[in-house]
């Protein structure tokens, strides 16, 4: 595959409390940041995503009294509770120090609202609040949209499977991810990719022209 004017790079969560020694690590996450900045180049419209939540958020086990990684019931429907993470300001927050990120067109901040968790890039955990990523990426004539990042099994899960239902084609690119891969939900993230016709590619098929 070979990108061109119509294609974009979606960077997402590649930040410090996603990777190693970080307050909800993923495991190897940082191994991720070398093949995508490899990428980077490859791309004219590149957009990454931050996890931005305010202290206290709904999302949080310690909002709730509750042990990380059990589930509550919010107005929208179960939640995950995490470890709290990406607060507003904090290092944690940051994008890992080595990801090569100036030439992102976009950033786009997800969690924001504090009783609504956001895992998709397109849409929150409610399916209705839109962060206007759809809207961008139409204004800027793109068809097709390569997501990479962390965690294969969260928010990449969510942002590809949204970006079919806004009739974006979608590629994955599996080893620009890693996975949480809680209650066999890396497994369940490749089964709904191949039911949706998600396409998952190694980053070397992305060429240059």
């Amino acid at each position: 595959m070979t990108p061109n004017q119509h294609d974009a790079l979606l960077i997402i969560d590649v930040q410090n409390d996603f990777c190693p020694n970080g307050a909800l690590a993923v495991p190897e996450g940082d191994q991720v940041v070398p093949v995508i900045n490899q990428l980077t180049s490859r791309f004219q419209t590149i957009v990454l995503t931050q996890d931005w939540h305010p202290a206290g958020h709904a999302s949080f086990a310690s909002t709730h009294g509750a042990e990380p990684f059990s589930t509550t019931t919010l107005h929208y429907g179960e939640q995950t509770l995490w470890p709290d993470h990406c607060v507003q300001g904090s290092d944690g927050a940051e994008f890992h120090q080595q990801l090569q990120s100036n030439g992102a067109a976009l950033i786009i901040r997800k969690g924001m609202h504090p009783g609504i968790d956001s895992y998709s890039a397109f849409f929150e955990n409610d399916k209705t609040t839109s962060t206007g990523l759809g809207g961008y990426l139409r204004a800027q004539n793109i068809k097709r949209v390569f997501c990479v990042g962390l965690a294969y099994d969260y928010c990449v899960r969510f942002t590809a499977e949204d970006a079919m239902k806004e009739q974006f084609d979608t590629v994955v690119i599996k080893d620009a991810c890693r996975a949480i891969d809680m209650n066999n939900s890396a497994a369940d993230a490749t089964g709904s990719f191949d039911d949706l016709g998600i396409a998952m590619i190694h980053s070397s098929d992305v060429t240059t022209s």
